[in-house]
């Protein structure tokens, strides 16, 4: 099993995750593709064939603790903008995000700090991907306890928790 598990992870899920940040915008039906090779990947692993390839494939993701695809989507982008928000990301990806102003009236003043600016909705569905566009979204929609962590490999733990509990729960 362990040996199968490497290699969906060198010849699938690197695959899957290659530039996944740039899959923010994808349709529904998209999506469903990408998880289905995901999901052939984990019948793969288990050998599950026959009457057993109709089965859920949700407990053998937490299994492997997979994330689904479209939570490995937005992992890598927040990812992306924690390295932003702390200066480990390159210039011209920082430059493509700005901390929204802060009031001074605002009640909230501590969890404001650590949302981003999003830009007005682009006009063309297509531009949604855009990580100046779905990059501040994604990070806004995190908790503060998750925005206000500084470690990188802190993040990535709690970010991936985060995930785990949304996709199954």
């Amino acid at each position: 099993k362990e040996l199968k598990v490497q290699l969906v992870h060198s010849n699938v899920l690197s695959i899957i995750d290659y530039c996944n940040s740039v899959y923010g915008s994808l349709t529904e039906a998209n999506l469903r593709k990408l998880q289905k090779i995901q999901n052939n990947a984990v019948r793969f692993i288990f050998s599950l064939t026959g009457m057993k390839k109709r089965q859920s494939i949700t407990p053998y993701l937490k299994e492997l603790h997979f994330l689904p695809v479209r939570f490995r989507i937005k992992f890598k982008i927040a990812l992306l903008v924690f390295k932003c928000v702390n200066n480990i990301a390159p210039k011209y990806l920082i430059e493509l995000l700005t901390v929204r102003n802060v009031k001074r009236q605002s009640l909230r003043l501590d969890n404001d700090f650590y949302f981003l600016k999003v830009p007005d909705a682009p006009h063309y569905r297509q531009t949604e991907g855009a990580f100046s566009y779905i990059g501040p979204k994604t990070w806004n929609a995190l908790p503060y306890s998750l925005c206000c962590l500084t470690n990188l490999d802190e993040f990535k733990g709690a970010l991936k928790t985060h995930y785990f509990t949304l996709a199954f729960s």
